[in-house]
């Protein structure tokens, strides 16, 4: 995503459906519990094995990820070095945050050359090195694709300039001044500072369209050459071995032709990821599915930043995504009624179009889970969840070591959307003198306490939080319940969130219990079932029969058939 979106409630009822032609309209309340199949079973989906990709999806922020030229940026050269880590973790599929040519004002989404590698990162032979070897390992590699804009430098925007009979000129949203000269409605950018979501070329008297920076012109998908130039950028990538990718605000690429104001109430407030029309988006989503089922195998989740994943739910489906990103996880306060309210409603308006949920703890564009969830036992706890919830889970770089935000002064901020402390540089080794691994100091500060969280430190204890995300995620993957058993949720306490994954392929069901109170509690569910985990990985616990004690900021993994 490109800014630091705020969710809102919506004005109406959410809608779903499982067949319908085209995304439909409708917004609400991420945390409202929502309809809910009856006794709080799921209902019947199969699986997560009904979507092409299952797997765990463990996201990199190139700039922050290992540096080796010496620069302090991230670099290519530096993920290719890390994939041992990644395959060690059991992850699945690699998705790199945007490492295309670009001027960085928005740190990669102003795409100036979607089919080359800014040197900042490396060259198209460094991808090529990057996606041999993480093949060699059994990881797919997934790339940011940005289809709603470019950046202003990009050979097409500047074909598109100067005059109204440009070349490429119908390949952005150009629009009339308003009658009293102003800008052609109400918009306003996001990134906070109120400005206007459009900015005037005196050469042509005419504004052009950017829901973000002024830097990042808006594309017109309408324009059939348009759409098919960004569906040849696809399959240039795919050609490469690419197997994957993370489309930025696919939904803003179908806008109602009149580009309508928004409500007065609403003037002045960033919106940029509501500015879409559902109707318009749905012949370029199946226009993108056809491109990529052209490859099989290939997979592609969308950023829908709508507040209600009943409408985020109808972009996914056989002529759709096959997988789309919803915050409901982001979005709640960490409280358990929230957290149960949301998982309730995201599930129950995922099934209704057969489709798993993808499950977010943290991104590039937010604040980490270890700051959110009060530290690190949260954090396990939230962790837990991820790894267990019917859904495909993705991973940030860094919560995997419980990484917390950076704390960033100042005169090294440098991210117009705020979100430099999410993005704080991953540490490697635990030696300050040698930069924690890094070829260079980094580009942002590092996160608190870098030593104890490098991936050096972590791997020698047994019961850090890396080697608890490595059990969940082998957990996940081996036993058949959790891969793909159906879920059952259960009421236990007031501050627990608790179900029952399977049972399946023989497996018994697997009891999750996270205690997201400040107090410890005594449970009867579960008594006398085998731990199969707990977050603090206490061996004295683990393997034995269950006793009923949940620690407050904990969670507890157990399997039926011990008494």
């Amino acid at each position: 995503m490109n800014g630091a979106e705020v969710p809102e409630p919506g004005t109406g009822s959410g809608g779903t459906t499982s067949a319908g032609p085209e995304p439909v309209a409708g917004s609400g309340d991420t945390t409202s519990a929502g309809p809910e199949p009856a006794g709080g079973a799921a209902a019947p989906l199969g699986s997560a094995s009904d979507s092409p990709f299952d797997g765990v999806v463990y996201q990199v922020y190139p700039r922050s990820f290992r540096d080796t030229s010496g620069d302090g940026v991230g670099d290519l050269a530096g993920i290719t070095a890390g994939l041992d880590h990644l395959a060690w973790l059991g992850v699945d599929a690699v998705w790199l945050s945007p490492i295309y040519r670009s001027p960085m004002k928005d740190f990669g989404y102003d795409v100036s050359d979607h089919c080359d590698v800014d040197p900042t990162f490396g060259s198209l032979a460094d991808v090529d090195a990057l996606i041999a070897a993480a093949h060699e390992r059994g990881l797919e590699v997934w790339l940011d694709f940005v289809p709603n804009h470019t950046s202003d430098q990009h050979p097409w925007f500047q074909d598109a300039i100067g005059s109204r009979q440009a070349p490429k000129r119908d390949w952005y949203v150009w629009r009339d001044p308003a009658p009293d000269g102003g800008p052609p409605n109400n918009w306003t950018r996001d990134f906070g500072d109120g400005a206007p979501a459009w900015t005037f070329e005196e050469a042509t008297g005419q504004y052009y369209l950017h829901e973000f920076l002024p830097e990042q012109p808006s594309v017109d998908w309408t324009n059939p050459e348009l759409r098919e130039a960004m569906l040849e950028v696809l399959r240039f990538w795919m050609a490469r071995g690419v197997d994957g990718f993370r489309s930025d605000v696919i939904h803003l690429i179908g806008k109602s032709p009149e580009l309508p104001d928004d409500p007065p109430e609403l003037r002045g407030i960033p919106r940029a990821g509501h500015h879409h029309d559902p109707g318009a988006v749905a012949p370029h989503l199946r226009a993108i599915r056809r491109c990529l089922d052209d490859v099989p195998g290939t997979t592609m989740v969308g950023e829908v930043n709508l507040p209600d994943a009943a409408q985020v739910a109808t972009y996914v489906g056989a002529d759709r995504l096959h997988l789309a990103f919803q915050f409901g996880l982001l979005y709640a306060p960490w409280e358990a009624k929230s957290w149960r309210d949301t998982i309730r409603y995201v599930q129950s308006c995922f099934e209704a179009v057969g489709v798993p949920p993808t499950w977010v703890l943290s991104n590039h564009d937010w604040s980490r889970i270890a700051s959110r969830a009060g530290g690190q036992a949260g954090a396990r706890a939230a962790a837990t969840l991820l790894f267990t919830l019917r859904g495909v889970p993705f991973l940030y770089m860094g919560d995997e070591l419980g990484m917390a935000d950076a704390v960033v002064p100042p005169g090294r901020v440098v991210d117009p959307g705020g979100r430099d402390g999410c993005r704080a540089p991953l540490p490697w080794t635990s030696e300050p003198s040698q930069r924690h691994g890094w070829a260079g100091d980094p580009w942002l500060p590092w996160p608190p306490d870098p030593a104890a969280h490098s991936v050096e430190a972590q791997r020698q204890d047994p019961r850090s939080v890396l080697h608890l995300h490595r059990r969940l995620i082998a957990l996940r993957r081996d036993h058949p319940s959790l891969r793909s058993g159906g879920m059952r949720r259960l009421d236990v306490h007031d501050d627990v969130i608790a179900f029952d994954r399977g049972p399946a392929s023989g497996s018994p069901v697997v009891r999750v219990l996270a205690n997201l109170g400040a107090d410890d509690l005594e449970v009867e569910e579960g008594i006398g079932w085998r731990v199969v985990l707990t977050t603090d990985l206490d061996p004295a616990t683990e393997d034995r029969p269950f006793g009923g004690r949940l620690p407050a900021s904990s969670a507890v993994l157990l399997e039926a058939g011990a008494d």
